[in-house]
């Protein structure tokens, strides 16, 4: 199996499925699979992919995972209670070969009980593909490539406050390439290595898992708010309902970072910690954060500005040195971490497009990322916010 546990999957899946549970336990949704790299052979693959999707559903939490669960100080003991009950279903997923050799993945069903599919079904996609197509890859020029990142930065004075995680199980290599990748790092990169956003990769290693909120949930809320307009502050209002001050990282490339600081006010800046970066140039939108924080007499310097979209080590050293001192950073670097193995990695998403009947849809500021299959819901939504059509 390519998947062994339930909890090899990204934090942020458990943090907003808590949200799910306690604020929309009726909200029914549509995911769709995206491969984004053109002319990948998908459809060869699709008998394979489907067994390890069976494999998947016959999965429960053991006692030891729903233990480390409750002892996370944001989690609930009603939801690790429901945990302790749920299962994956076949039937809320279909997996099909296409005529051009790709497939289509669709996942619909209740959301509380279909939100924990994406991550796994990325991870045996790329499996799957990669063992495949590298039968023979060898771990030895990942291992040197590795080595050169961490050389990079450990033991650099300059480079002592700097914090790197691990984001990379959707797209890993291989599974066991991925806990190869964070036991080095934690092992050889010491006080640089701020963790892992796999909550069964910090569970065995004794790392602080990390993450907080994904697009699908302020996709989610397009359909579950008083209107469409407000969607986004809806949103950040009932994560601060459910949190109270914790997990205080706001994504903010669901409409693009303009109209984010529109309704990222003064209150959001003082209660939330910071905002991720997923889109669009990341030196413009961290000096954008900033000057928004000093408009909103908000200290930049008491903040943390989280760096996530297709970082590599060269990258995320120049995000630091432009902005160490005047704001605290985090750097969460996912493939060129964990697929690094002198192969071309794909590019796959899966994304919510629906809610509740509606369609949903997120406007990044890199126009590539949006993902609808309703072209009039998207001129709507670029109307309600203001946001341009890209040139």
């Amino acid at each position: 199996m390519i998947i062994e546990s339930l909890l090899d999957t990204d934090l942020y899946k458990f943090t907003m499925m808590q949200v799910v549970l306690h604020q929309f336990p009726g909200a029914e949704v549509e995911y769709r699979f995206k491969c984004r790299t053109p002319g990948v052979q998908l459809a060869p693959h699709v008998a394979e992919i489907r067994a390890e999707i069976a494999a998947l559903c016959t999965l429960r939490f053991a006692d030891a995972e729903l233990d480390y669960l409750r002892s996370l100080r944001f989690i609930k003991s009603d939801f690790v209670d429901f945990l302790s009950l749920f299962q994956l279903r076949e039937k809320w997923v279909a997996v099909e070969a296409q005529d051009d050799g790709s497939i289509a993945i669709t996942v619909k069903g209740p959301w509380l009980h279909t939100i924990m599919f994406e991550i796994p079904l990325l991870a045996i996609v790329n499996e799957v593909h990669f063992r495949n197509a590298q039968p023979q890859a060898d771990p030895g020029e990942g291992r040197r490539r590795l080595a050169g990142k961490i050389a990079l930065v450990a033991g650099h004075p300059d480079l002592a406050d700097m914090r790197i995680a691990d984001y990379g199980t959707r797209r890993r290599f291989s599974r066991a390439w991925h806990e190869e990748v964070v036991a080095t790092l934690k092992e050889r990169l010491g006080v640089n290595f701020a963790g892992t956003s796999n909550v069964l990769l910090a569970m065995r290693h004794g790392l602080t898992p990390l993450g907080t909120m994904a697009h699908e949930y302020l996709q989610a809320c397009q359909a579950l708010g008083p209107r469409l307009r407000d969607s986004q502050t809806f949103a950040f209002e009932k994560w601060a309902a459910e949190y109270r001050g914790d997990l205080g990282i706001a994504l903010a490339d669901v409409y693009g970072l303009a109209p984010f600081l529109r309704d990222f006010d003064m209150y959001f800046c003082k209660l939330f910690d910071g905002a991720r970066h997923d889109s669009g140039d990341p030196f413009d939108w961290g000096e954008r954060l900033i000057a928004h924080y000093r408009r909103n007499r908000v200290d930049p310097r008491t903040k943390t500005l989280i760096f996530s979209n297709s970082l590599d080590v060269p990258l995320a050293i120049r995000l630091f040195e432009r902005f160490h001192g005047r704001v605290l950073t985090a750097f969460g670097i996912g493939t060129n971490l964990t697929n690094d193995l002198g192969f071309a990695p794909i590019n796959i998403v899966i994304k919510m497009v629906r809610c509740n009947g509606q369609p949903v849809a997120k406007l990044s500021d890199d126009p590539d990322k949006n993902m609808c299959d309703d072209e009039r819901y998207l001129a709507y939504l670029r109307q309600v916010f203001d946001i341009p059509q890209p040139s």
